[in-house]
């Protein structure tokens, strides 16, 4: 019964319910930004760039073949054209979480930025009365 209550104190500590939320919200987000990106982004992208697709960039270390089994063996290549084609989605992607981000949290400065009360106003007559009381002290 021990392993059993440690397991729920560990469960619903709340740093685990925390975690559990920000992976629910992450996926959710997750789908917003991929939806921002390709339903959005690229498409005018793509119209600049004319279509430009890298996947297809590759170096052949050795040709494909049948061996005299008859079997088909693969080519053996280097496919850098997908590495530079992820790397440009990413940049993609990270712009564009970079921009949402910074939209957010300028929408929070715009609410933290709410004008402060002014500092209490001093009171002549308190502070003439706490002169009079420190000049007292003195002598007494």
């Amino acid at each position: 019964m021990g392993l059993i209550k440690e397991f729920k104190d560990f469960a619903v500590r709340g740093n685990v319910v925390d975690l559990a939320v920000a992976v629910i919200i992450g996926a959710a987000f997750g789908k917003v930004v991929s939806s921002l990106v390709n339903d959005i982004i690229m498409p005018p992208i793509g119209l600049l760039v004319g279509g430009v697709d890298f996947t297809d960039l590759m170096v052949v270390l050795k040709e494909a073949y049948v061996d005299p089994a008859g079997t088909d063996i693969a080519a053996v290549t280097i496919n850098y054209g997908n590495f530079i084609q992820f790397v440009v989605d990413f940049s993609i992607v990270a712009l564009a979480v970079f921009m949402i981000v910074k939209l957010i949290n300028n929408l929070k400065k715009k609410e933290e930025a709410a004008p402060t009360p002014p500092p209490p106003t001093v009171n002549k007559t308190e502070v003439l009365l706490e002169e009079i009381r420190d000049l007292l002290k003195k002598q007494g």
